[in-house]
C-alpha cells in the first residue's frame, strides 16, 4: 500500500513514548509498504534524526512548528472562543495544511495515518482536499491515549481551584472533540483495553465504536539486562515534564514519598530527568533531587538507578519507560494509573502503590532487599520478552489496514 503517516513529534531519536509507538509501527509497515512520513519538527530535531528516518521510509516531509507565551495565550483565547479543546487548537498550524494539500494533489494514497489524536484534523482536511471522482484513502486513527482522560484526572489532583475548573473544562471539550473525531475514521486503534472502554464510554451502550487494541512495543533485544548499582541508591523518573501529568507525578513524589525515603535512607537520590523539571525539584534546599532537564544520553542514569519510579496521578495510554526499565532489569515502583494499560503481575514483575507512605514502602523495600530487587528485575526483562516485542505483535497492524 502507499501509506501517508502523519506525526506532531518527528519519531526519533526514541526519547518519548509518542516516538517509540510511531517509529516502531513505521518500522513494520515499511517493510511491506511504501511510507511517507508526514511529521511537524522543532529545533531540537536533528539532520542526523531525519537521515535515519529517511534511510527506513519512501519519503520524509517535514513542516516546522514552535510554542511561545504568545502562541499559547492565542491558542486559548481560539479555545474560549470556538469551543475546540486548548490541546488540539494550539497545534492548528497553516503550513502543514498546505503541505498535505499539495501531496494529496501530487500522489495517491491508500491510507492515511493519523499518530495521536492531535494529527487527526490534517488527516480528514488532507481527504477532503483530494479532488472529486478520485478515490478516497481509508482513514486510520492511533489513539495513543484517551485523551479526555488526561484533564480528567488532572482536574481530579488539582488543588488550585481555578486550576480544576480549566482542566473541568477542557474535559467536557475533549470528550466531545474526541469522540466526534473517532466515528469520522474508517479505523480507530488503541494502545490499552482500558483506553478501549473509555473511549467507547463516549457513544451510546447501542453504538459503540469498533476500536482495536494494539499495544506499545519496544525492541527488548536491543536492550541490555545491567546489574544492579549497588554504591549508588538511584530513584529514576524519566519523562518529559512540559507535559502535565509527568509533571504532576515528579512534584508529587518530590514533596511527599521522597521526604519518608530518605529519611530511612538518607543516601538515596531521586533522578528526575526530563526537559521542563517544576521548580519544586529546583530549589537550593533540593540536595537529594538530581533534575538535570533533558539529556541527549540518559544511560548514566540508567546505571545509577536501584528503582524506576512512575508516581502518576494523572495520564492515558500506557508508559513506555516501564517497558525500557523491564528490559533493563531495573525494578520498578509505580501507581495503579502509572502502569495502566500494562499487563503486569503486582509484586512479581512491579510493585504497586498509590498512596505516598505505600510508594515510600515499596521504594525502601527494593533499596533493603537485593533477592526482591532480583526477583522483580529477572521477571520484568521476561515480561517485556513475551508481551511487547515489536516484531511479535505489530504484525495486528496488518488486519487494520486490510480491513474494508
Amino acid at each position: 500500500m502507499n501509506i501517508l503517516f502523519l506525526t506532531q513529534v518527528l519519531p526519533y531519536p526514541l526519547d518519548a513514548g509518542p516516538k517509540v509507538r510511531a517509529y516502531y509501527t513505521l518500522r513494520h509497515l515499511a517493510q511491506n509498504h511504501s511510507v511517507t512520513l508526514v511529521s511537524f519538527v522543532r529545533p531540537g530535531d536533528t539532520p542526523e534524526a531525519q537521515a535515519h528516518l529517511r534511510s527506513m521510509l519512501a519519503r520524509l516531509v517535514t513542516c516546522p512548528i514552535s510554542r511561545s507565551a504568545l502562541a499559547e495565550a492565542m491558542a486559548i483565547g481560539r479555545s474560549l472562543l470556538n469551543g475546540e479543546p486548548l490541546l488540539i487548537t494550539r497545534d492548528r498550524v497553516p503550513a502543514m495544511h498546505s503541505t498535505l494539500r499539495a501531496l494529496v494533489a501530487g500522489g495517491s494514497y491508500d491510507i492515511i495515518h493519523a499518530d495521536q489524536l492531535w494529527m487527526a484534523p490534517y488527516a480528514l482536511a488532507a481527504r477532503a482536499a483530494i479532488k472529486p471522482g478520485r478515490a478516497g484513502p481509508r482513514l486510520v486513527l492511533d489513539q495513543h491515549n484517551a485523551v479526555h482522560l488526561i484533564p480528567s484526572r488532572l482536574a481530579a489532583a488539582a488543588g488550585n481551584p481555578i486550576m480544576r475548573l480549566g482542566w473541568q473544562r477542557e474535559t467536557r471539550q475533549m470528550a466531545r472533540y474526541e469522540a466526534t473525531t473517532c466515528r469520522a475514521f474508517d479505523r480507530v486503534v488503541a494502545v490499552t483495553e482500558a483506553d478501549r472502554q473509555a473511549l467507547n464510554r463516549l457513544y451510546p451502550a447501542d453504538r459503540p465504536l469498533p476500536i482495536t487494541v494494539i499495544p506499545i512495543c519496544i525492541d527488548p533485544a536491543g536492550i541490555r539486562r545491567q546489574p544492579r548499582p549497588e554504591d549508588s541508591p538511584g530513584l529514576l523518573f524519566l519523562g518529559g515534564m512540559h507535559w502535565p501529568p509527568n509533571a504532576d507525578g515528579a512534584h508529587w513524589f518530590a514533596l511527599t514519598i521522597l521526604p519518608a525515603v530518605l529519611a530511612q535512607q538518607p543516601r538515596a537520590r531521586f533522578l528526575a530527568v526530563g526537559k521542563q523539571p517544576p521548580r519544586t525539584l529546583l530549589r537550593p534546599a533540593a540536595g537529594s533531587i538530581e533534575a538535570p532537564g533533558y539529556v541527549d544520553d540518559p544511560q548514566p542514569y540508567w546505571d545509577r538507578s536501584q528503582a524506576f519510579v512512575v508516581p502518576l496521578r494523572a495520564g492515558g495510554g500506557m508508559r513506555v519507560k516501564i517497558l525500557e526499565a523491564w528490559a533493563r532489569g531495573v525494578p520498578v515502583v509505580a501507581t495503579t494509573i502509572g502502569a495502566e494499560g500494562i499487563t503486569y503481575r503486582a509484586g512479581e514483575n512491579i510493585l504497586i502503590a498509590d498512596t505516598p507512605q505505600e510508594f515510600a514502602e515499596c521504594v525502601l523495600a527494593i533499596l533493603r532487599d537485593p533477592a526482591l530487587a532480583e526477583q522483580l528485575s529477572l521477571a520484568g526483562r521476561a515480561a517485556v520478552e513475551q508481551h511487547y516485542d515489536w516484531r511479535q505483535t505489530y504484525a495486528a497492524w496488518e488486519a487494520v489496514y486490510a480491513a474494508q
